[in-house]
């Protein structure tokens, strides 16, 4: 199972990791102007007075999903940062890790986790945020689903998997 906590291991390991507080400081807001401001994530707070409430608005720019725009709601609780954000994706989807529904399966939202790579204190919204990106390209997992019959799909006919992808953005992510 591809997890957050492998990506980043395995990105630490080409990038190499210094001890340096600028060079580690540069390495966040690098990480940040992936997401933000390269515009594949956009954050809104439909209520400035509810600061634990906001929507995350992710428009990949590659891969099956390139020129959707997929819109995330999410909750952050009370016992945060103990306990993950509640996530639900509110743009319906063809994805093997999203269900039409709107739940998600992202090892960094589990709060208990077997392999050690689901929510724990020291994770970030950030990672979250980032979690939810690459569900879309990275993280985009078909041997683990959420959501079978996608996953099926597309090992069945990945051309008609691409197909079915295009045509849910058509119709639900514009």
């Amino acid at each position: 199972m591809l997890t957050l906590a492998s990506k980043l291991k395995r990105d630490d390991g080409v990038k190499g990791r210094s001890s340096n507080p600028t060079s580690d400081s540069t390495r966040r807001v690098s990480v940040r102007d992936k997401l933000l401001v390269k515009g594949t994530c956009e954050v809104k707070f439909p209520d400035p007075n509810k600061l634990h409430y906001f929507l995350l608005t992710v428009h990949p720019d590659e891969g099956y999903y390139q020129n959707g725009t997929f819109q995330f709601e999410i909750e952050v609780p009370d016992a945060y940062n103990m306990v993950p954000p509640k996530v639900k994706c509110l743009t319906r989807i063809w994805h093997p890790n999203i269900t039409e529904t709107g739940e998600i399966c992202l090892s960094l939202l589990r709060e208990h986790s077997i392999d050690g790579t689901g929510w724990a204190p020291t994770r970030t919204l950030k990672d979250v945020v980032w979690g939810l990106n690459s569900l879309f390209t990275d993280l985009l997992n078909f041997d683990d689903p959420l959501n079978i019959e996608a996953a099926e799909h597309h090992l069945r006919d990945k051309e008609d998997f691409r197909t079915k992808v295009e045509d849910y953005i058509k119709r639900y992510a514009r």
